[in-house]
C-alpha cells in the first residue's frame, strides 16, 4: 500500500469533516434566525423585508452552504477514487488466500439496509447511491444500532440540506458517499426506496 495515498486519503477526510463542521455551524446560524433555515421566506405577507431576522447574515450564511455542499460533493468523489486505489494497491500487494477475499473479511462492516431503486435526478442519485447498493452506515446508522426503517427516516428527517456521511458495499467494495436530503420535484427527501437486509448463509 502507498504511504502517500493513504496520507492523501486520509486529509481528504480530515477535509470532509471540517467541510461538515463548517455547514453545521452555518445551519446554527440559520436557525438563530427564527428558524428560517434554507428555505424559509425572507419577505412578510405584504412583500417587504422581514425586519425579524437578519437578512444579509442569512443570506451570506445560505450561500456559504450550497458552495460548501458542492465542495463536499465534490470532495467526496475525490475520497471514493483514493479508496478505490487504496483497495487496488492492496489486492496486488496481498496475495488471495480466498475465492470471496472481501466477503471473509471479518473487518467487513455488516449491511442492514439496501437501496432497492434510486429515482433518476433525485438527491439519492446525485449523492452517488445505486440500486442494490448495501447499506453499511447511514449517518449514525450502522448495523449494530438499526432496528427499523425509522430509524433512517428519523436520521433523513433531521438532515434535510446537510450532507449525511453514507458508506455502501457495492461489487464487494466498501464506498463512501455524501449524501443530501432535501426537497426536490419528486416523493421525500431522497428519492430512493430502501429496504432492510437479511444476511443469506
Amino acid at each position: 500500500m502507498s504511504a502517500s495515498t493513504k496520507s492523501t486519503v486520509k486529509q481528504l477526510i480530515d477535509r470532509k469533516d471540517a467541510i461538515e463542521k463548517e455547514i453545521k455551524e452555518l445551519y446554527e446560524v440559520l436557525d438563530s434566525q427564527k428558524g428560517v433555515g434554507m428555505q424559509g421566506p425572507l419577505v412578510d405577507g405584504d412583500g417587504y423585508p422581514r425586519n425579524d431576522i437578519d437578512i444579509y447574515t442569512v443570506r451570506t450564511a445560505r450561500n456559504q452552504v450550497i458552495c460548501l455542499q458542492n465542495d463536499h460533493k465534490d470532495i467526496m468523489k475525490e475520497i471514493e477514487q483514493g479508496l478505490h486505489l487504496l483497495h487496488s494497491q492492496e489486492k496486488t500487494s496481498q496475495p488471495s488466500t480466498s475465492d470471496h477475499p472481501v466477503n471473509t473479511d471479518n473487518t467487513q462492516p455488516k449491511p442492514f439496509a439496501r437501496i432497492e431503486a434510486v429515482v433518476h435526478s433525485s438527491p439519492a442519485e446525485q449523492g452517488g447511491l445505486f440500486g442494490d447498493d448495501l447499506l453499511v452506515k447511514f449517518g449514525s446508522v450502522t448495523s449494530s444500532n438499526f432496528k427499523t426503517l425509522l430509524n433512517i427516516a428519523e436520521v433523513v428527517k433531521h438532515s434535510e440540506g446537510r450532507p449525511l456521511s453514507v458508506t455502501v458495499i457495492r461489487n464487494d467494495e466498501l464506498i463512501h458517499l455524501g449524501v443530501t436530503p432535501k426537497i426536490w420535484s419528486g416523493k421525500g427527501l431522497l428519492g430512493c426506496n430502501i429496504v432492510p437486509f437479511n444476511i443469506r448463509k
